[in-house]
């Protein structure tokens, strides 16, 4: 391997000779980088999140300034970071609040029609391969853990697992099947005839 070649060999030294003036400037201007960015963030965690990451980032490129304008270059990048610190936080804060308005706006749940649906998905479940029925009824309807249901059953918790995923896929489809234009359209009209083919 060539010095050329080795980038974190002598060649990387070579290149950039002054890295370690540099890093010296970097570091004897912590605390006061520190402080620069504590009155500009909501905290000081978040100011040494940011301060460990601008080093990080800086360090790692390929150039840096000298050691004498290293300390103003990196306010700069600081300066950088702020901003888009800020930016991320008023999209976070823009998509919470959306969030929280639909929470709010959601229509609150009426008993009557969860009744008629749980009938609707009861009643499916029972066109299910029995072992099939059982899974769903004991975890999602009786809200035992796949693990106790694995002893019930005599089987494997990683078998559980995977007879609930293929019980809730057969009733994912028995749901199509038989509910289609519920599914579509949102009737909860339940009247719907059940197709006794068990999946």
């Amino acid at each position: 391997m060539t010095p050329e070649t080795d980038a974190a060999g002598p060649a990387a030294a070579e290149r950039d000779p002054h890295i370690p003036e540099v890093l010296r400037a970097l570091l004897d201007n912590h605390a006061r980088f520190l402080a620069f960015l504590e009155r500009r963030v909501e905290s000081r965690d978040v100011a040494e999140d940011i301060l460990q990451d601008a080093f990080v980032r800086s360090l790692g490129r390929e150039q840096l300034p000298s050691a004498e304008s290293a300390t103003a270059w990196f306010y700069r990048v600081l300066r950088n970071a702020i901003v888009d610190h800020h930016r991320r936080q008023t999209a976070r804060s823009r998509t919470l609040d959306r969030y929280t308005a639909e929470t709010e706006s959601a229509v609150p749940t009426d008993p009557d029609l969860e009744a008629i649906a749980c009938e609707c998905v009861t009643a499916l479940v029972d066109t299910l391969k029995p072992e099939y029925g059982a899974a769903l009824r004991r975890v999602d309807l009786d809200g035992l853990s796949v693990k106790a249901y694995a002893g019930e059953a005599s089987i494997t918790p990683g078998n559980a697992a995977v007879r609930l995923h293929r019980a809730r896929e057969a009733l994912r489809r028995q749901l199509a099947r038989s509910c289609g234009t519920c599914l579509e359209h949102g009737c909860l009209d339940c009247r719907c005839e059940v197709s006794r083919d068990p999946e």
